[in-house]
């Protein structure tokens, strides 16, 4: 799950912000004396960091370079880790895998002293939350953009090698990113010495087996070390004890992708996009009832109509016949078209309207969609990809899907909307990892703002089986006494 949100605990929180310096204090002060931005979006061509996102052209290392690619990588790396850690940090870039963390804090994480234990960086490259698909067009489209990150981020945490761990779906983007890295390998950018740097990587390419709780940093880990895929109870946390028991960070593919392109123009010139504490650019996988479905790197905190009315070609059947939407990928609650109008995508002003970012998958579902089955179908998803080891998930996704498929039909009563509504609330937040949570938010979005066709279904429903017991039984013809 490209989504999973990574829970942190108080303790790393409270010393990642202890180590903060007075310089950063400072530039945050600055920042704020700024006017700040109103409006957003319409990203200009020049801006965009994805510059092969639709495979127009060649993915192979001599195509990479000529769209820039590479360049100064070297100078980069002689800068030193410290450098990169702070410019990422001063860039605003937060996780893009669903949890939205800030990514120069993690990745600072793993500055300690060399204690005999090598560090690794994993690349969680198991993209299967319903509705996205960003990150499978990075690795099919600009494979180098990738390596390039991991060479990078690696530098910045005094990592030995990286792990890709990829889909087992994704065959072809296997085997393209495979060939981007032999490519690299072969003209030294990789391996021994890295650009003349003096500076050792290796990157490696790891299949997974089509788990979706892989996407759990804790399990993918786990899998990673030939294990079953179930997540680990925290702490110890990675950046301590993660993959082979060494210091460990595992981050998502958009968010290692876009850090030469900060490292090279800047992170003031990525935080130039979005709101405060919302900046960039980010890639929105746009999907469901619209007239265009795509792929799209748009400015951070866009507002979700001009979104899809400006890249996707607008909701099928025009706005006014939108239902809802799902803003961040089928883990998130949905919204209904009142909120829709106005909000911004951005981590913040969906946390506001009790929803999230995620992944940035928009899932559009206008009025000819059955909301109640299409949330249904999503608890049966997570029902078969729960891994049993918790039993609040275990036992409350089980009940989630079989209360919801009842709920399509009508046949339920409406004290039971309330149960289940308390039955999702036990299921939040008592889990190790956050597939529970993810199971539970798409139902309590549905009760949250549809409550009223829930009702209205079982009210017809009971009608009908009420009219079906008061009709006369139908006659029936006596059976012949001869034959």
């Amino acid at each position: 799950m490209t989504s999973a949100v990574t829970t942190i605990s108080g303790r790393f929180l409270q010393r990642a912000s202890l180590g903060l310096g007075s310089r950063t204090f400072a530039a945050a002060a600055q920042a704020e004396k700024k006017p700040q931005k109103t409006s957003f979006g319409g990203l200009k061509d020049e801006d965009r960091i994805f510059t092969n996102l639709y495979g127009r052209h060649d993915y192979r290392l001599k195509g990479a370079i000529a769209r820039g690619d590479w360049y100064k990588t070297k100078e980069i790396i002689l800068k030193g880790s410290k450098w990169i850690l702070n410019e990422i940090t001063v860039s605003g870039l937060r996780g893009r895998g669903g949890a939205g963390f800030p990514s120069g804090m993690k990745w600072g994480f793993m500055g300690r002293p060399f204690d005999g234990r090598p560090k690794y960086l994993v690349v969680n490259a198991d993209e299967g939350e319903p509705g996205t698909c960003k990150d499978r067009e990075i690795m099919r489209h600009d494979p180098h953009k990738l390596i390039e990150g991991c060479l990078i981020a690696g530098v910045a945490m005094g990592a030995r090698a990286a792990y890709i761990y990829i889909r087992g779906e994704f065959y072809n983007e296997a085997v393209i990113l495979q060939e981007a890295i032999y490519e690299a390998y072969k003209a030294g950018y990789l391996g021994k010495d890295c650009l003349g740097t003096g500076y050792n990587f290796d990157v490696f390419v790891h299949r997974g087996a089509g788990a979706y709780i892989c996407g759990e940093e804790t399990a993918l880990i786990e899998s990673l070390e030939g294990k079953q895929g179930k997540p680990r109870l925290k702490p110890p946390f990675p950046a301590d004890v993660g993959v082979f028991g060494c210091p460990t960070t595992v981050t998502n593919v958009e968010t290692v992708a876009v850090a030469p392109t900060i490292c090279r123009r800047g992170g003031a010139w990525f935080a130039t996009f979005g709101r405060e504490r919302n900046h960039g650019t980010k890639l929105f996988c746009i999907s469901g009832h619209v007239n265009n479905p795509c792929n799209v790197e748009e400015e951070m905190s866009v507002p979700l109509k001009d979104l899809i009315e400006r890249h996707a070609g607008g909701v099928i059947g025009g706005w006014d016949n939108l239902a809802a939407i799902i803003p961040g990928g089928s883990s998130v609650p949905l919204l209904p078209k009142s909120i829709c109008d106005d909000v911004l995508m951005d981590f913040d002003a969906l946390v506001a309207v009790k929803s999230g970012l995620g992944t940035a998958a928009v899932i559009v579902m206008n009025k000819q969609a059955d909301l109640v089955k299409c949330i249904a179908r999503l608890s049966l998803f997570y029902k078969h990809e729960s891994c049993g080891q918790c039993t609040p998930c275990r036992e409350g996704c089980n009940w989630l899907n079989k209360i919801m498929w009842r709920f399509v039909k009508g046949q339920a009563q409406p004290k039971e909307i309330d149960m289940i509504w308390e039955l999702s609330k036990q299921i939040e937040g008592h889990t190790i990892c956050a597939l529970g949570d993810a199971a539970a938010w798409p139902v309590q979005g549905l009760i949250r703002h549809f409550r009223p066709e829930l009702e209205k279904r079982m009210a017809e429903f009971a009608q009908k089986s009420s009219e079906a017991h008061e009709a006369p039984p139908k006659s029936v013809k006596p059976l012949p006494t001869s034959y």
